[in-house]
């Protein structure tokens, strides 16, 4: 069987609602008459995966923060300004997009969530299925509270007016939710798979519910969820950073959580972010454009008094090395002079960049490690010695010396920093400032942005406002 995400496939919802979350009907089949068989729901899975692509959350994890501007053509995508500027509105059509598709996968997975069950097939497959269904609902509506704040909380499919229109439930009850999501499908998930690779795992639900505490200030609950995911035993970092970023990346013992690529002909199949981000003259639409406040955050020298590495795996600039043999000029990215190089590869013969198959990773274990170690600094009483084991393992890497942090104030500041060196473009950065909160958030970015309490959200879009009758 091919790997997971890379079919192409017919999706088959169909509703008579017309709320502008439903998905179009694109066959002749039914929720009636679809779910029948083991193939059925194979399939019906497949497309809540297929679902996450083209997703950007570049626009929000990156732009909306102080790592990138919104680069590109000056005209081109001009929605993404109002979003970088905190200023959009609830008609922004880049909003709205993103709106829609998560609330597609939404769907997606309430349909599979209501019908599968019913199909006569391997109960452990079945179940196994759902499972990873149920995982990407949950991460779906983390992502959205944390964009947009009070959202619809919908578990059933839009086969009826009641599950099309449904209110706003509270943050704090969504997460509540997404917390028992994820520990009621933590058995069910495999810790791996020998063939069908880049489905979801134990331990990308353990390594999503840590994520989840974190972001709550759950500290207690976070550590608990880490050290369950360290026992699995499945997860390291890689020697070399840069190895993270090249084809093949996926199967890294690093890589808890992500989406994979594949070139082929049909182009839709390979890393949209390869095409987003690189030079034109490589068929790319530079946008993205890392900022120089994100270069001077690289002020440590290695042991060996060069630069830290990981600032020319993750971006490229003037006069360093490029791709097949090039020099990166500055001249390629007019918006700041700097393109973001994770999500490039080196060109073979023939090469379409749409077909990229540079990965994109959403959780790794260099990830659980930084998160360890600020859920330890700030239940701490001021001793960091067991705070600075973690941190340096990702500096070790990065081949910096130990930290010099010695009191809890200065461990929070290092771990800050080396989240935004070790993540960058990694599509966190905005969710960590927000996180937290009002000082850190105003002094990364500037007068341009001012906090709203509880913290800064984007507006829901007009279009599910008109069409949600249960939203005031």
């Amino acid at each position: 069987m091919k790997k997971i995400l890379f079919f192409t496939l017919m999706l088959i919802i169909a509703t008579s609602c017309k709320d502008f979350l439903d998905t179009t009907m694109k066959s002749d089949y039914s929720s009636e008459n679809f779910y029948t068989s083991q193939i059925a729901a194979e399939k019906a899975v497949t497309g809540v995966y297929n679902s996450l692509y083209g997703m950007k959350w570049w626009v929000f994890g990156d732009v909306a923060s102080d790592d990138a501007v919104k680069g590109g053509n000056a005209g081109d995508q001009a929605d993404i300004i109002p979003i970088s500027d905190f200023t959009a509105d609830a008609d922004n059509g880049i909003i709205f997009n993103f709106w829609q598709d998560t609330y597609e996968t939404i769907v997606q997975a309430n349909y599979v969530i209501k019908y599968v069950p019913q199909i006569d097939m391997d109960n452990n497959l079945k179940n196994r299925l759902i499972a990873e269904v149920r995982f990407i609902r949950a991460f779906s509506y983390f992502n959205l509270i944390n964009i947009f704040g009070k959202v619809p909380y919908k578990t059933e499919p839009p086969i009826n007016e009641e599950a099309v229109h449904v209110g706003l439930s509270e943050v704090s009850d969504i997460y509540s939710k997404i917390e028992t999501e994820l520990k009621d499908i933590i058995p069910t998930l495999p810790t791996s798979y020998p063939v069908e690779k880049g489905r979801v795992t134990r331990g990308a639900a353990i390594g999503l519910l840590a994520k989840v505490y974190l972001y709550q200030k759950k500290y207690s609950e976070c550590l608990e969820q880490i050290v369950q995911l360290e026992t699995l035993n499945q997860y390291d970092l890689v020697q070399n950073y840069a190895d993270l970023f090249q084809s093949g990346a996926e199967d890294s013992i690093e890589i808890i959580f992500g989406l994979r690529f594949i070139n082929t002909v049909e182009t839709s199949l390979g890393n949209e972010y390869h095409v987003w981000m690189a030079p034109s003259h490589e068929g790319g639409w530079y946008f993205n454009a890392p900022t120089q406040s994100f270069v001077d955050a690289f002020t440590e020298k290695t042991a060996d008094g060069e630069d830290d590495f990981r600032l020319d795996v993750s971006i490229g600039r003037d006069g360093k090395p490029w791709f097949n043999n090039q020099t990166f000029s500055s001249e390629w990215s007019e918006a700041t002079g700097y393109l973001v190089k994770k999500y490039n590869e080196e060109p073979a013969v023939g090469f379409i960049i749409a077909q990229s198959t540079v990965p994109y990773h959403y959780l790794r274990y260099a990830d659980i490690l930084l998160m360890k170690a600020e859920a330890l600094n700030e239940i701490g009483s001021g001793d960091v010695a067991n705070v600075a084991i973690e941190l340096n393992k990702i500096r070790a890497r990065a081949g910096l010396e130990n930290t010099t942090a010695s009191t809890q104030v200065a461990m929070r500041n290092a771990i800050r920093n080396e989240r935004r060196k070790e993540l960058g473009f990694e599509c966190h950065r905005f969710y960590d400032l927000m996180r937290w909160g009002k000082e850190t958030a105003e002094t990364a970015l500037g007068s341009d942005f001012k906090w709203v309490e509880p913290r800064f959200y984007y507006p829901i879009p007009q279009a599910e406002i008109d069409a949600n009758q249960a939203i005031n």
